[in-house]
Order: C-alpha cells, then sequence, then structure tokens
C-alpha cells in the first residue's frame, strides 16, 4: 500500500504543475490506457495543461477511452528534439512502468531530464526514475494505485473516469480470473461500479468484439502451438507473414498468450512475436510455481511472476531455445523440491506410525482383561489384542489417503 506521505507528495507535485505530461511504457496495454485516460481526464478538470505522449500506436479497442487521441512520439528523436517538444512541461507522470527498458524512445532524456517527474507503478522492476514514487508491488494493477490516489485526495470519479479506472484493473487481472485478483480488486471495482462503470458493456467491447484480422491472427497462433515438458508448457509463435496473411497488426496479438492458459495441466506458456526489426518479442505466462518474471529479467525485460514479457534476438528458432532452457531449469527445480518435500513427509509420518504401533504394542500387553487397550484395535478383535499388521495397513491408508 502507498503511504499517507507519498501521496500528499504526489498531490503536491501535480497541484503546483500548470502543465503535465503524461506517458507510459511502449505496447500500452489497457492497464497503461486505462490509467492514463483517468489522470487526463482529472488533470484537465483541474484547469492544468495536460497532455499524452505514447511510444507506441494506442490500440484501436482502447480508443473509446480518450476524448482526444494520444500524441504518439516518432521513432529517431534526437535528446534536444524531446527536449523541445517538452520543455513546455512542468512535470512528467510516468505510469505503469519505471523502466528505461521499457521507454526506450525516453531513455537518454530521462537520464539528463532536469523536469519533475511523478511515478505510478506496481512493478517489482524499479529504475527510480521519479522524484516522487508511487509504488505498490502488491497492486493488481496501476491504475488501482491510481484509484486509491483519487480516493484519497477526495477527486470527483465521473462515470468516464470510472470506465477508464475499470478497464485498466480488468484487463490486468485477467477479467478478474489471474490470482493477482483480491478483495482490494474488488473493492475499488465496486466503487467504480457504483461511479458510473458497466462491467458487463465494458467486457463486451473488449472481449466480444474482435476483427476478423484478430480471429484469424489466433487461429494461426493456436495452430503452431507445441506442448513440452509432458504438457506442462505451450509454445507458440506469430511470424510476419502470418501478419501479412491475416492483415492484423502487431496490437492484434494483446492477450492472445492468455487462450493457452486454458489447456488442462498447463503451467507456463510462451508467444514468440516475430518484430519487423528482426527481433522476437515474448510475452511469457505462469499457471503455477513457474516464475517468468525471472525468465524476463535475465534478459532485460520485466513484469510480474504469472505474466512477464522480454524482447530477445532473433532468428525466432533461438529465442525458443532460450526460454525453452530458462523453463527447463525452472520445472528440474520444482520437481527436485516436490520429491524431496514427499520424501521428507513420507519418512517423518512412517517414522510417527512405527511409533503408534510400538506403543500399542506395549499397551496391549499391560492392559487388564476385558478393558480397552488402544484406540486402534480392529473391532473385530479382543480389546486386549496388540495391533496387528491389519489396523497397521488401514492406519497407514488413512494418513496417507491412499
Amino acid at each position: 500500500m502507498i503511504s499517507s506521505t507519498d501521496f500528499e507528495k504526489a498531490i503536491e507535485l501535480i497541484r503546483n504543475s500548470g502543465s503535465i505530461l503524461i506517458t507510459t511504457h511502449t505496447r500500452p496495454d489497457g492497464d497503461a490506457c486505462g490509467s492514463i485516460a483517468a489522470l487526463t481526464e482529472v488533470m484537465a478538470a483541474m484547469n492544468k495543461k495536460v497532455q499524452t505522449l505514447l511510444l507506441s500506436e494506442l490500440p484501436i479497442w482502447y480508443e473509446f477511452l480518450f476524448d482526444k487521441k494520444p500524441t504518439v512520439l516518432e521513432s529517431g528523436y534526437t535528446i534536444q528534439q524531446l527536449k523541445n517538444k517538452t520543455k513546455i512541461y512542468d512535470l512528467l507522470i510516468i505510469v505503469d512502468t519505471n523502466s528505461y527498458n521499457q521507454l526506450p524512445e525516453f531513455k537518454e532524456f530521462l537520464k539528463k531530464n532536469d523536469k519533475a517527474v511523478l511515478v505510478i507503478d506496481h512493478h517489482v522492476t524499479s529504475d527510480g526514475l521519479g522524484v516522487v514514487e508511487l509504488i505498490d508491488t502488491g497492486a493488481a494493477a496501476a491504475g488501482l494505485i491510481v484509484f486509491e490516489l483519487f480516493k484519497y485526495v477526495e477527486w470527483p470519479i465521473s462515470q468516464k473516469i470510472a470506465e477508464a479506472l475499470f478497464v485498466a484493473i480488468a484487463t490486468d487481472t485477467g477479467w478478474f480470473q489471474f490470482s493477482n485478483t483480491d478483495s482490494r480488486v474488488f473493492r475499488a471495482c465496486a466503487d467504480l461500479i457504483d461511479s458510473g462503470a458497466n462491467a458487463a458493456r465494458l467486457h463486451r467491447r473488449l472481449y466480444e468484439n474482435m476483427s476478423p484480422q484478430r480471429f484469424s491472427l489466433m487461429t494461426a497462433m493456436l495452430n503452431n502451438l507445441k506442448l513440452h515438458f509432458d504438457g506442462r508448457y505451450a509454445e507458440q509463435h506469430l511470424m510476419q507473414a502470418d501478419f501479412k496473411r491475416t492483415g492484423a497488426s502487431y496490437q492484434d496479438t494483446e492477450n492472445l498468450i492468455d487462450q493457452s492458459r486454458k489447456i488442462a495441466g498447463l503451467e507456463a506458456a510462451a508467444l514468440f512475436v516475430e518484430l519487423k526489426n528482426g527481433k522476437i518479442k515474448c510475452s511469457l505466462r505462469s499457471t503455477g510455481p513457474i516464475d517468468v518474471r525471472v525468465i524476463a529479467q535475465s534478459f532485460g525485460g520485466g513484469g510480474h511472476i504469472m505474466a512477464a514479457g522480454v524482447e530477445l534476438p532473433g532468428p525466432i528458432d533461438n529465442a525458443k531455445k532460450t526460454i525453452y532452457k530458462q523453463l527447463d531449469d525452472q520445472f528440474r527445480q520444482i520437481d527436485l523440491k516436490s520429491t524431496l518435500f514427499r520424501r521428507a513427509i513420507s519418512g517423518s509420518l512412517i517414522f510417527r506410525i512405527r511409533g503408534i504401533y510400538f506403543f500399542n504394542q506395549r499397551t496391549a500387553l499391560r492392559a487388564p482383561r476385558g478393558k480397552p487397550a488402544f484406540i486402534f484395535n480392529p473391532p473385530d478383535e479382543p480389546a486386549a489384542a496388540p495391533l496387528h499388521e491389519t489396523a497397521f495397513i488401514r492406519l497407514a491408508s488413512h494418513i496417507f489417503c491412499i
């Protein structure tokens, strides 16, 4: 949770700024877009001069969140050109990332920036980009932190703001299916629904409104699916030829990887997408003990334990081998720990059962005739009889749930 001290620092920065520039990581997702849209609305209501600057195109299905389509920073900008473009702003707000690697066009600019920077993020990876940082790695989405900031300062939440924040939180929790969905998420979303967000309508707009191109791309991805490690890992890929054939764009790949999470017994999934520059964008998902964030961070990426991403050099087969090896190492470690744990538990229980067995033998010999010797005596045997092998087996079966 964010402390009241940090909230106050952020509020002071915003109130003391007449013009504000808001940005997020490259290839913005629902959390980034929803958070930016909500912040833009509130800043405008406070009579701030506010502009949204994206590093890559806004996905078409999130355009409805904005009254005005955000400006996209063209590639090839020099630091001086970026300074000239941003010099009129007093404050830069960075949402849903705190990493230079996810802000490639801004990296050198930020290192030499003399403007105040406010970071709002929920990821573990942190390069300390802000003079004030609202970072909560326990938050399911950056949008949840934005919501709590608004509630703390009692800024009014209109229906448009409520819808933007609902999209931010709902998309980053897989529409409340991922393990990061907690009571904090539901309390926030209940409040947003009370403020006018229509969950059913938003779901239809985002998940039941797939273009033919996107649907064809999903079909191509599923046709390329291969299972490894006895069905525990799903590997999928999309090549530039798939985009040309289907007419889809890179934006259409968002959340497609989540389709493979539905496979029974699956513990990890990866989607490899060939980019136009020859590099490979790898999206990673986990449904169990696999930590995909560790894998992504090993190669300069980031994310969460169960959802992460990284950009790798091509060709695609090399990228696949790189991730396969990382997963192989994790699966081996997990299986080894599981084996050792089972052996330790089994050994401990067998030792205890043997103790009970021999204790009962001694008790039975000392018990007066006609008196119950021990609770585990078979019911069809005399009360003072020793615990026989059949009873021992029954006891062991009960404890081990055989």
